[in-house]
């Protein structure tokens, strides 16, 4: 059966597409909210609210190769979402394509970067109010609480920095110290701001490709309440829209995750299309520049 199509703008078919966008309604993983398993389809409704044009860049998304390849399947469990997610995501990478991955609950994250081909050099900036670094969280090592610490086995904590994060338990806190997975706190970023913060992570990660993965409750609930566990004491939507543009010139790939559209009225799905938006037309300018 034919997938649903819908993300504004994607026009082009799959081979010709420089983006592709993929949604993976899945949320059997969540702890607090659930709903994230609507987030794919509600990002794709608010991206028709956009001009194509982008006035900051000169990039009409119109003009861009973008392919949308709808949702993948349900699942049953976290473990067989993770292996579906990743075949889906391996031909991908290896046809030079950089996937835009509407989630979702964070679980979703890792598989998309396990695809990643094996000896290629990426790192990932993992922006997200949570640490998500507990080994296994109510007996499920593929909980959403245990994100990034599956990440980090894939490509090592020196390629990982968790960025915008307020809220930690004291297990994770002391794994990492043995572990060295490398942080910047929403603290931090208030302190030394946006500008300074994202350059320091950014350093961080010397691989030749980041991939961002975007959990929406790194933005403070005054701007995204639509998601499963909100934190104060977040993010700026523009403080995300700076460390795209940042990443843009290595982006290799992102992840939307943990917009759960019941809890607001839709201005959480609208923001997270427009952020997915904000990272193609970067990455279209940052090639023009090149």
């Amino acid at each position: 059966m034919e997938r649903p199509q819908g993300f504004a703008d994607a026009h082009a078919t799959l081979e010709e597409a420089q983006f592709v966008i993929v949604g993976i309604p899945f949320d059997r993983t969540t702890s607090f909210r659930p709903g994230a398993r609507f987030g794919p389809d509600s990002i794709r409704q608010h991206s028709w609210n956009f001009e194509s044009y982008d006035l900051e860049t000169g990039v009409d998304l119109s003009e861009v190769p973008i392919h949308d390849l709808g949702n993948t399947p349900e699942f049953g469990n976290a473990t067989a979402m993770a292996d579906a997610v990743r075949a889906e995501m391996r031909p991908l990478y290896e046809a030079g394509k950089i996937p835009i991955v509407l989630g979702g609950d964070h679980a979703c994250s890792p598989p998309c970067v396990e695809a990643y081909p094996d000896g290629a050099s990426v790192g990932v900036l993992y922006i997200d109010a949570h640490m998500d670094f507990r080994s296994s969280y109510l007996g499920d090592t593929r909980s959403h609480a245990c994100s990034s610490r599956r990440i980090v086995e894939k490509v090592g904590a020196h390629n990982v920095v968790v960025f915008g994060v307020r809220s930690v338990s004291r297990e994770e806190v002391d794994d990492n110290r043995s572990i060295g997975m490398a942080y910047v706190t929403a603290h931090e970023i208030v302190r030394d701001g946006i500008d300074s913060s994202i350059q320091r992570a950014v350093n961080m990660l010397r691989a030749d490709r980041i991939y961002v993965s975007l959990d929406i409750d790194a933005i403070d609930p005054a701007y995204a309440a639509g998601t499963g566990t909100p934190e104060p004491f977040g993010l700026t939507p523009r403080d995300v829209k700076v460390a795209l543009e940042r990443v843009a010139p290595r982006l290799a790939g992102l992840d939307i995750m943990e917009v759960s559209p019941h809890y607001d009225q839709g201005n959480t799905s609208a923001l997270a299309a427009r952020l997915a938006r904000e990272a193609i037309v970067r990455a279209v300018a940052a090639r023009r520049v090149r």
